[in-house]
């Protein structure tokens, strides 16, 4: 797909406060929400959480059995989550493209909170590839924070896209939907569209 690339502006962002961001989101609430879904939906096997942040979904995964492997953008984020959660195993990696992830890779595939962080020509590649990297019968568990109106920029410089899901929707046509759906997040308390798929 043309310019379809990841925001620069938005890595450079957390890199420069890496451990910032990671104090933040180890301190969070307990996303329940996901949690629950996750224990409904997901089937033990292989489990990517793209956009691993701070680490602490990858770790929660393993925990419970499902053997995860953490991919961020972020060199600084990626820093982060090997010192805070040691034994887990992260790489760097980058949506739309996510090099270096061959195609049925994965059980299940976790994307919390990180596509509203591309330029809108890249998201809808960006999800082709997330099914893509889930095996035949696999679980895509995947969100993004709603804006509405504009694109904008927060006081860190962070994209946040506003985007019709009609983008998202293309690209997983064909997949069952078991859960669609526009919530508060229990983990930030901002509005999230929420979908679970498997293909």
């Amino acid at each position: 797909m043309a310019n379809s690339t990841a925001d620069l502006e938005t890595i450079w962002a957390y890199d420069a406060d890496a451990s910032g961001f990671a104090e933040e989101w180890e301190h969070q609430p307990a996303g329940t929400d996901l949690q629950k879904a996750v224990t409904r939906f997901f089937t033990l096997g292989p489990t990517a959480d793209i956009g691993c942040g701070s680490g602490r979904d990858t770790a929660w995964l393993t925990e419970r059995g499902y053997p995860a492997v953490g991919f961020d953008a972020s060199s600084g984020l990626l820093a982060e989550a090997r010192r805070r959660h040691p034994g887990i195993v992260f790489q760097q990696s980058l949506l739309p493209a996510l090099e270096g992830i061959a195609p049925a890779s994965f059980t299940n595939v976790l994307c919390e909170t990180v596509i509203m962080h591309l330029p809108m020509a890249s998201i809808e590649a960006a999800v082709t590839r997330l099914c893509e990297i889930l095996v035949p019968g696999g679980t895509l568990y995947l969100t993004w924070r709603v804006t509405q109106g504009a694109d904008r920029r927060d006081d860190h410089a962070r994209l946040y896209t506003a985007f019709d899901p009609a983008l998202v929707h293309r690209a997983v046509e064909g997949m069952r939907v078991l859960i669609d759906e526009e919530v508060d997040s229990a983990s930030s308390g901002k509005v999230i569209r929420r979908l679970v798929l498997r293909n």
